[in-house]
């Protein structure tokens, strides 16, 4: 099952208006050992809970977990999913206003995103868009990640 398309936007003027507003489920992204595998490579963090499936059998989660930092770094994907707009030329990752991780991710999990715009303001050049993101589990019961993301889109096209 999927997410359906994206909510489009015909400009940043649209969106302003529309704010807030709830862009529902992003389509689920599978975790696997590849993905933990290859996120630890790029980032040096090969601590063995995530990276040792053998010994992390025995570790408290049962198995190898994702780094936390690997679940915020699908937001970009998560919130793509769920909101384009149209006639503006660059947006570019502004920051985080809070990031909690209250729940593991255990290896092969299936997680989704659902996304709500809570704020639309004008900046210096450009305009200022904040999404809050939950990010779930396929049969969890918490959240395992809850991130205030900001995005800055800049150019309106005519």
């Amino acid at each position: 099952m999927t997410a359906g398309p994206a909510r489009r936007f015909g400009s940043l003027d649209e969106l302003r208006a529309a704010a807030p507003v709830d862009l529902g489920h992003s389509d689920w992204v599978v975790v696997d050992q590849e993905r933990i595998d290859r996120f630890a490579a790029a980032t040096g963090d090969d601590q063995w809970i995530h990276v040792d499936p053998v010994r992390a059998a025995d570790g408290p989660f049962g198995s190898t977990i994702a780094h936390g930092f690997l679940v915020l770094s699908l937001l970009p994907v998560i919130t793509l999913d769920r909101l384009l707009v149209d006639r503006v030329r660059m947006a570019v990752n502004y920051g985080l206003n809070k990031v909690r991780f209250p729940a593991p991710v255990p290896v092969d999990s299936r997680l989704r995103g659902r996304v709500r715009v809570t704020e639309v303001t004008e900046v210096a050049g450009g305009t200022q868009v904040t999404c809050l993101v939950t990010v779930e589990r396929e049969g969890g019961d918490r959240p395992v990640c809850v991130a205030e993301s900001v995005a800055r889109f800049y150019g309106e096209a005519p």
